[in-house]
């Protein structure tokens, strides 16, 4: 069995539990991701680490390349087996590790070409980290160790500012807007800013704000952070809303996720 390094324990703390998770399941094994097994959330995974560090030295060696797609990154993985598919992870893991210690030479505003937009070289680490807590949490459910990763105030900070215009991307596609018409929703926690989302049929907002007025969704800060990638906790209790069927639906469906 091929063993990881004391140095992407360091670069991604999240990174044990992620993989006890994967091989305590059978990979055909089901998950909460929709239409995906543990072998998938693995195939992902190990397709993210590459791409995040094939774009990331590209910047580096100033040859900047567009990103490529899930399909285009996963498919050699799938025509993999399942031994050699778990080495591939690590070893790309390895080299990820490698690829942000080179770019700690970059000045930490540089921005660099992501998925059509632009982000900074602490993105790859912090997004590999998020990766691996939300898939783990598809694997896992809501056991302890997920339910304390997501309610790390970075998990809900980096979806936010980083991630959170390309998840709504779906949403809003599904919802049809029409011209002038505006959708949207506060996420609220306690003693934490709310985290509001609008949606016009011409473009999405989402940002950390100061809590005001009544919120449409009240919870804990692991739920939220579920609902922000289109999941939902297994016991519905740990969320409250008054703010009725149509404005839950709305939100819901613009926060759809991939």
């Amino acid at each position: 069995m091929v063993t990881v390094s004391s140095r992407v324990h360091a670069a991604f703390p999240e990174w044990d539990a992620f993989a006890h998770a994967v091989q305590a399941r059978r990979p055909d094994a089901g998950t909460w991701c929709e239409g995906w097994t543990v072998r998938d959330v693995l195939i992902h995974n190990t397709g993210n680490a590459e791409e995040f560090a094939r774009v990331l030295q590209a910047h580096i060696d100033q040859h900047p390349v567009p990103t490529r797609s899930f399909e285009e990154r996963e498919a050699p993985y799938r025509a993999m087996t399942d031994v050699d598919l778990w080495s591939a992870f690590i070893e790309r893991c390895e080299r990820l590790v490698d690829t942000t210690e080179a770019a700690s030479e970059l000045p930490p505003d540089e921005e660099i070409e992501w998925t059509g937009r632009t982000v900074t070289p602490g993105f790859f680490v912090e997004h590999m980290r998020e990766e691996l807590v939300l898939h783990r949490w598809d694997m896992t459910g809501d056991d302890s160790a997920s339910v304390h990763a997501l309610s790390q105030p970075w998990m809900t900070t980096h979806t936010v500012r980083d991630v959170g215009k390309p998840l709504m991307a779906r949403g809003i596609k599904a919802l049809h807007l029409a011209t002038g018409q505006q959708v949207g929703g506060r996420l609220r926690c306690p003693g934490t800013d709310d985290v509001l989302v609008t949606a016009t049929a011409e473009a999405t907002t989402i940002d950390l704000v100061a809590p005001e007025g009544q919120a449409t969704i009240e919870c804990d800060p692991a739920v939220r952070a579920l609902f922000l990638w289109g999941r939902r906790p297994a016991d519905p209790s740990r969320w409250h809303s008054q703010a009725g069927p149509e404005a839950l639906r709305q939100l819901r469906a613009l926060l759809s996720g991939y």
